[in-house]
């Protein structure tokens, strides 16, 4: 045996092969940058314990998270034509489709779930960012006037989570056509005497934040999430002038009464079960 060989084995005793160490130990936060043990972070409801960044997190993790244990199911969400447009850039919508498909596990960037919060009945819809950026295209649009029915049909109220980075692309004016059809479907969950409720998480921006971001009953926001309609930079570039720091975050748009309050994750299950209560409430008695 040479001495190459010797060392290798005595190194192989030391450092396991990378199949036999765990994946996604430790997880760099985006928000301070440090190391965050994954188990850690998960057991804070995905919030950093180090700076307190909010972590995005997807819709089954945000069921776990606010339904009470072992009372939500998740809805189906309607089929729709995945390609309408027939649509190519560098690759083919179909296989940009597949490939978010397989790293979410879900079938499209929207998912509703019914349940009970606090023992109180809800539909809750959540908008995943990691799946194609949130975009909002027909399956989307789909999913939340779903969403609606299934509120309308338990009577009960309808939470949204918006994570967005606009309209898909690759769906064209179709994509676009969902920004009034998901205002008519609140208006139908106002006719049923039923609240709205939207809870903003980072990103929301372009043609959601345009349409059902901002038309709840209440509206939530999660800390320093960046919420906007159009880019920074443009908005610099048109008027001129140089933005404040903290221009286009939670808290800018809680200072100028474009939102109702900012809830950290840990407190939002109990915001929410509140929020229901006095709503529903409110809404009996007219």
């Amino acid at each position: 045996m040479s001495w190459l060989t010797r060392v290798r084995n005595a190194i192989s005793l030391v450092i396991p092969n990378k199949s036999e160490t765990p994946d996604h130990l430790w997880h760099k936060c985006k928000g301070c940058g440090q190391m965050v043990f994954v188990k850690e972070l998960q057991e804070n409801q995905s919030v950093c314990p180090i700076c307190d960044h909010h972590e995005r997190i997807g819709g089954r993790a945000r069921f776990e998270q606010l339904f009470d244990a072992g009372s939500y199911t998740i809805l189906p969400n309607p089929k729709v034509a995945e390609d309408p447009l027939k649509f190519r850039d560098q690759k083919p919508y179909p296989a940009r489709i597949k490939a978010a498909r397989a790293s979410t596990g879900e079938q499209d960037a929207f998912l509703n779930a019914s349940g009970t919060i606090l023992g109180q009945r809800a539909v809750i819809g959540v908008q995943d960012f990691a799946f194609m950026g949130g975009s909002m295209g027909q399956a989307v649009g789909e999913a939340f006037i779903a969403g609606v029915e299934a509120a309308i049909a338990a009577k009960a109220p309808y939470i949204v989570f918006t994570a967005s980075g606009g309209a898909r692309m690759q769906e064209g004016i179709l994509s676009l056509m969902q920004m009034p059809r998901t205002t008519v479907a609140i208006s139908m969950l106002h006719d049923a005497g039923l609240p709205y409720i939207v809870v903003l998480t980072d990103p929301t921006s372009g043609g959601v934040m345009a349409a059902y971001a901002m038309l709840g009953d209440v509206q939530i926001a999660e800390p320093k999430a960046t919420l906007a309609f159009t880019g920074r930079r443009v908005i610099e570039s048109t008027i001129r002038e140089k933005l404040p720091d903290d221009f286009q975050t939670s808290e800018y748009y809680l200072d100028h009464g474009l939102i109702d309050m900012v809830v950290h994750r840990k407190d939002l299950r109990d915001k929410l079960g509140a929020l229901i209560g006095l709503l529903v409430e409110e809404k009996a008695a007219a």
